[in-house]
């Protein structure tokens, strides 16, 4: 094992330390990463042989949470980690996104990249430091990463905005008033990968943060850069490269060139140029199948590669695959209420794709639980995407989300969650599924805009409505064409993956994959610009349809009440055991959840269930009042006086003197435990102690009245009372003016 060795770099003045060769001494690369008290051990390794049968690079990673880094057991009944959180997996794509296209093209080996988080402080954030140790443990391994002409590492920086001001790396606390959750990656040159959620920026803030970003970033590279040098491992040159056999090639484009730039001219449709491609690639295959001399793959590999640049090349020449033009927008249409159950539906339609949202409406009890290393342990608002085959017209097995499912969910939860009312305001746990049912390109957009239309057909009174969009980038050497509201074919033979979603007013998600080594600020300005008018256009279609959130929620949702009680109250809500909330969700049907600060939150089908309860839970908690009159139970009886339970945990005395309208010789003449009486509240003192009389309601007495007749005198009678034993506190204790003297 080589001597550990440790490096220091300020990223917007504050310290991060890298350190190597003291963990993990058989991985390819190993470094740990650490800002503040949060560290993490970022691995790199690479296999032997490559990965026979496939035509891709197969590179994983892995971001392993595991809780003791937070001093935490897991809350699993295994009481260990099982499969990774979203979180986990959402930093896994964060940190491979970048990563990716500084990799030969020609590399088959495997490679994966394990993040372990070590330590969290509950201040420093750690999936930066995740890109960062990934590209650091690459950087110094043997691995063939960021070479030439894929030149890296890479850098990685967070960008928040507080007052107006950029904030690089801010911490957790930081980021609960920041307008601003930017998050990019690039090289030296370049920015690679981009994921944003925002508060209705302007394009210029966006742009200034990319570039202040950008900037930010250079250290960390000049650091692995350094370290490259001092301790990094030669790079590997050894590895089997995977190339088409250049005859093969050449007789591929005499056999298919023509036809297929044929193909792709005369079909604008997407079926039809399909199904022309497929019997074009079916008949070159045909006359290859029984040649020893050629390798099928690479038939097919070749064809594919025809394809791709002869639609490059066509759209390079201002030409689309389906006639469009750079900037047109495909045909849009919106619809809600396609769902009669559901608590509010969208249907929004984009061309060939198409995208189904619906909203359910939930108490507080159903928000999302999270065991997870960030501090906010539940979340109130919940996106999900699903992605099934039939919406490409193919068949697979369905085995639940998937990484890119769940990547485009948090996307339009990003998008979505800065104009959902507080929950002050509206009080509800909301889940909004988006059912992809048709797919041509940009269905996580697709998704924001049918879950806009979903939440507005709800009553859900969202801030204002959100669209999103997805452009293109096809770029050689100099020239570049960007393409606005790109299908399929266009998102995978291009250059960029640039999804923009927000309101008529600014932008609130971002999210940039690279498939090239960079672009250019210039390029990502020209594209929110580009992007900014198809939105609003979008945005033009959807509000034609609803222009505002409904004002009556559907039937079948939930009607919801917030109640503010006393915290010291709360005990006498739920009751020994629970039963007085139990007792009261059964009697009245709606779901009652109380929180720690006193608020509690009431959800019934119907209207009068929630009024009803709320009544109830105002009755059960209200603080004794002087003058007001109660119906309790006695609860106890002493020789001097009853105690009425008048509300729910408290208790008062009714001194046997403010039992009756005459003199009671004994309590049991008048009350016995289980008995109702009606009484009236003549005292309630600094320690909460409650004095009841009886004999005020019989007589009609006012308070002062009560009050007056209800006072000790002398030697501790009351007036108009009978008890010779003096009054009592509700333990039973005589009290200092009513005790007897010593016996004679």
């Amino acid at each position: 094992m080589q001597e550990a060795k440790q490096y220091n770099v300020a990223v917007g003045g504050n310290k991060i330390t890298v350190e190597t060769g003291k963990l993990a001494g058989l991985a390819g690369g190993a470094v740990t990463v650490r800002q503040g008290d949060t560290m993490l051990l970022a691995t790199a390794t690479m296999s032997t042989n490559p990965r026979p049968g496939i035509d891709f690079f197969p590179l994983s990673v892995d971001f392993e949470e595991k809780l003791y880094a937070a001093g935490r057991i897991p809350g699993s009944f295994f009481r260990r980690e099982g499969r990774p959180s979203e979180g986990a997996i959402l930093t896994c794509r964060l940190t491979d996104r970048p990563l990716r296209p500084l990799f030969p093209k020609d590399l088959r080996n495997e490679v994966q990249i394990i993040i372990t988080v070590l330590s969290v402080d509950g201040t420093h954030q750690p999936d930066i430091l995740a890109i960062v140790g990934a590209s650091t443990a690459l950087t110094i391994s043997d691995i063939p990463f960021g070479v030439a002409p894929y030149n890296g590492p890479i850098g990685a920086v967070r960008m928040g905005m507080i007052d107006g001001d950029y904030v690089i790396n801010p911490t957790f606390e930081q980021m609960e008033t920041s307008t601003l959750n930017l998050r990019l990656a690039g090289t030296r040159d370049a920015i690679l990968m981009v994921e944003c959620g925002a508060e209705e920026v302007s394009e210029d803030t966006l742009v200034n943060a990319l570039s202040l970003g950008h900037e930010a970033l250079q250290p960390l590279i000049d650091l692995q850069e350094q370290m490259a040098q001092e301790v990094g491992k030669p790079k590997r040159d050894d590895y089997p490269r995977v190339a088409i056999d250049a005859a093969v090639r050449q007789e591929v484009v005499e056999k298919t060139g023509a036809q297929v730039a044929s193909a792709v001219r005369d079909n604008v449709e997407k079926t039809a140029r399909d199904e022309a491609l497929d019997a074009l690639k079916d008949d070159l295959l045909a006359g290859f199948v029984e040649r020893e001399d050629v390798e099928i793959g690479d038939v097919k590999t070749a064809f594919k590669d025809i394809v791709k640049e002869e639609v490059r090349a066509r759209i390079l020449d201002g030409v689309r695959p389906d006639g469009r033009g750079l900037a047109d927008v495909r045909a849009l249409s919106a619809e809600t209420g396609i769902s009669p159950r559901a608590h509010g539906s969208g249907l929004f339609t984009r061309g060939e794709t198409q995208v189904l949202s619906l909203v359910t409406l939930g108490t507080p009890r159903e928000a999302q639980r999270l065991d997870t290393l960030d501090p906010g342990d539940e979340k109130r608002f919940m996106h999900h995407y699903n992605f099934p085959p039939f919406s490409t017209g193919e068949t697979w097995f369905m085995r639940g989300p998937k990484r890119r499912e769940i990547g485009h969910g948090a996307l339009a939860e990003n998008a979505l969650r800065a104009v959902l009312p507080d929950e002050e305001d509206f009080a509800y746990t909301l889940r909004v599924v988006s059912e992809v049912l048709s797919s041509n390109g940009s269905t996580s957009m697709a998704s924001v805009c049918g879950s806009t239309l979903a939440l507005m057909d709800a009553g859900v009174p969202v801030k204002k409505p959100v669209a999103g969009i997805a452009m293109g980038l096809v770029k050689q050497d100099d020239n570049y064409v960007i393409l606005t509201d790109i299908q399929g074919m266009e998102d995978h033979i291009g250059d960029m993956d640039f999804k923009v979603a927000g309101t008529d007013a600014g932008i609130t998600a971002l999210q940039m994959d690279i498939k090239i080594t960079g672009i250019t600020s210039q390029i990502m300005a020209e594209a929110l610009t580009q992007a900014r008018e198809a939105r609003l256009q979008i945005l033009d279609v959807m509000t034609a349809h609803i222009d505002a959130p409904r004002a009556e929620m559907s039937p079948y949702a939930p009607r919801m009440i917030v109640v503010q009680i006393p915290e010291d109250k709360i005990g006498a809500l739920i009751g020994p055991g629970g039963k007085n909330i139990r007792a009261l969700q059964e009697a009245t049907g709606a779901a009652i959840d109380i929180q720690e600060d006193g608020r509690v939150f009431i959800a019934a089908p119907e209207g009068p269930a929630a009024e009803q309860a709320r009544e109830r839970i105002e009755a059960l908690t209200e603080t004794a009042e002087a003058g007001r009159i109660y119906t309790g139970r006695v609860v106890r009886t002493e020789p001097f006086g009853a105690f009425v339970e008048i509300i729910p945990g408290t208790d008062g005395l009714v001194h046997i003197s403010q039992l009756a309208e005459s003199r009671v010789e004994k309590v049991e003449d008048v009350a016995r435990v289980g008995d109702e009486l009606t009484v009236m509240v003549t005292n309630v003192d600094p320690n909460g102690k409650v004095r009841l009389s009886r004999q005020a309601v019989l007589e009609g007495w006012s308070l002062e009245e009560a009050q007056e007749r209800d006072q000790p005198r002398g030697g501790g009678r009351p007036r108009g009372g009978g008890d010779r034993r003096g009054g009592g506190d509700r333990r039973g204790r005589g009290s200092s003016h009513g005790q007897r003297g010593p016996r004679p």
